[in-house]
């Protein structure tokens, strides 16, 4: 059994402090989901999108509404995992454009029941109500099924290095043991195809 976790980083800088704690939550979510045993937590497959790759691709789609090929594997990425990760550092007390940008070019319903852990980063500890304010009740609008906890990072947390101090550890195993009991908690691919059942273009016409 192979779980599926796709990992959002909206990060802009290289390198970049939103993908690093993207990157440690990442982490931290493989070794939760291996303490519920081979048979639940199975395998993981984790896939990290690096939406500063595809800032181009992102405009174009939500200026079109047509979805480039090199986006196509991104969305289908977010849509058909078993867990989600998002992480997006903090502009003017909000998430940034390419964080919106991502979930503005999902078709309706791409996120609906899933499990999703949000995180941050941030000049400054005073910016962590964002995850609150701006990021959560994004994910609620779009129907994911978001963890309690939220994790923000500011660069006080980073002081010990790349591997922070203990209450950002904290803060990510937490966050990342409440991930994976919800993925543990579903059948591996879950998430449904949107393009499986087509409609037929001459319904389509009809109304119907």
């Amino acid at each position: 059994m192979t779980r599926k976790i796709t990992v959002v980083s909206a990060g802009i800088g290289v390198p970049s402090s939103t993908r690093l704690l993207a990157d440690r939550l990442a982490a931290a979510t493989t070794a939760a989901l291996a303490e519920h045993g081979p048979e639940i937590g199975g395998d993981v497959d984790v896939q990290v999108v690096e939406l500063r790759e595809h800032a181009h691709e992102l405009v174009d789609a939500v200026l079109t509404g047509f979805v480039a090929p090199g986006l196509r594997p991104v969305l289908d990425a977010v849509v058909g995992a078993d867990g989600l990760i998002a992480v997006t550092p903090t502009f003017s007390a909000s998430y940034n454009g390419l964080f919106k940008l991502l979930f503005d070019a999902l078709e309706d319903g791409a996120l609906d029941g899933k499990p999703t852990l949000i995180g941050a980063t941030g000049g400054t500890g005073r910016h962590s109500l964002a995850l609150e304010h701006a990021v959560r009740p994004l994910m609620a609008y779009l129907h994911a099924v978001v963890v309690p906890t939220a994790v923000f990072a500011a660069p006080e947390d980073w002081a010990g290095g790349a591997a922070g101090v203990p209450a950002l550890d904290r803060r990510i195993a937490r966050a990342a043991g409440e991930l994976a009991d919800l993925v543990a908690a579903r059948p591996a691919g879950a998430a449904p195809d949107p393009f499986e059942d087509p409609v037929p273009f001459e319904q389509l016409l009809r109304g119907e």
